[in-house]
């Protein structure tokens, strides 16, 4: 294989000034650059693009942090960005924090990024006031996704959680239901954060528009995962008359409520009804009405915001989209999906 070496041999001249001439540096003069070009192209050599990369000042890569990799929104999120990522030009270096604080202090608190990466992307990843002093200092272009932490003067995609679980709850009330129980996040999971609140106040608030009044007795917290929703629904049974319908903070629970359900000896839908949100990968499946989010898109239109600034190589815009500025979020729309885990509640 040519090595730079070897054209500078055969140019007659440095190495360095082979990769001025290459990068079109105007600190070489026609002459040479014709020379080293020559030289190139009779020996077939081509500029390794990683290493042109960081001799702009430039990684090519891309920080990622997401709070856990095995979660559905995620790795949906990561896998969109990736892509977007690779059809640019641009690597992905991800930091799936899982829970440990002495990751998030490594990635969010030291210097472990500077000049590692060009860039950084935070997925739903709730940050403390000495983590927001750290990425200050990186003075690194970011974007933020999902609701939590914001950071200064970084955009930020997401959807409105107090809009999804409003229209979750407003479909059950439409089906007849009143007796509405609602699932969500434990406030001291690290994965609830904000959601958790804005998705309680969505449930809320159609209750009210309804002219009920929220019950906290058919309110259960617990975590975002299929046993947390498993567990809060056997917390909602024991409590005594069950609910005609829940809503769940996001499909994971609900399919947990699901099978609860199932373990009591109660159908779903005759005996109860489930509703979600995400539109996770197994609700079709399961028959699960849900609202949709658009997780792959958030991280597509994410990875194309954070790019944009560097003056990478993008793919076609996302129809419908806006950039957005350091205060202004970009809010993807979700969708109602109507499935077989909805019906009207027994006449009896």
């Amino acid at each position: 294989m040519t090595k730079i070496d070897d054209v500078a041999r055969l140019a007659g001249v440095s190495t360095a000034t082979v990769s001025r001439a290459l990068r079109g540096l105007p600190t070489v003069s026609a002459a040479t650059r014709h020379r080293v070009l020559a030289a190139a192209e009779q020996l077939d050599y081509a500029v390794s693009p990683s290493a042109s990369r960081l001799a702009g000042g430039r990684t090519g890569t891309v920080a990622v942090v997401v709070p856990r990799i095995t979660r559905w929104f995620f790795s949906t999120v990561v896998e969109a960005v990736e892509d977007y990522l690779h059809h640019s030009g641009y690597d992905l270096l991800l930091y799936n924090l899982g829970g440990r604080e002495q990751i998030r202090q490594r990635v969010l608190r030291t210097a472990n990024l500077h000049k590692r990466v060009d860039a950084m992307m935070l997925v739903a990843t709730p940050l403390r006031p000495a983590d927001l002093t750290a990425l200050a200092s990186l003075d690194l272009p970011g974007v933020t996704i999902s609701s939590g932490s914001r950071v200064p003067n970084w955009p930020c995609v997401r959807i409105d959680d107090v809009a999804a679980a409003r229209t979750a709850t407003r479909h059950l009330l439409d089906l007849g239901h009143r007796r509405i129980a609602h699932i969500s996040g434990d406030p001291d999971d690290e994965l609830a954060f904000t959601t958790h609140l804005d998705r309680r106040r969505g449930y809320q608030a159609a209750l009210r528009a309804a002219g009920l009044r929220p019950d906290p007795s058919l309110d259960v917290e617990s975590s975002f995962t299929i046993d947390g929703g498993n567990r809060a629904t056997a917390e909602l049974l024991a409590r005594g008359v069950p609910p005609t319908a829940i809503v769940a903070a996001c499909d994971e629970m609900a399919m947990g409520a699901m099978t609860a359900l199932r373990d009591a000896g109660l159908r779903v839908p005759q005996d109860v009804s489930v509703v979600g949100i995400d539109d996770h990968d197994l609700a079709g499946v399961l028959g699960l009405s849900t609202i949709a989010q658009p997780a792959a898109e958030q991280g597509r239109l994410a990875a194309r915001m954070l790019l944009d600034p560097l003056g990478a190589r993008s793919l076609s815009p996302i129809v419908g989209q806006r950039t957005a500025d350091g205060d202004t979020p970009v809010i993807l729309p979700t969708r109602l999906v109507v499935r077989e885990s909805t019906a009207p509640p027994r006449a009896d």
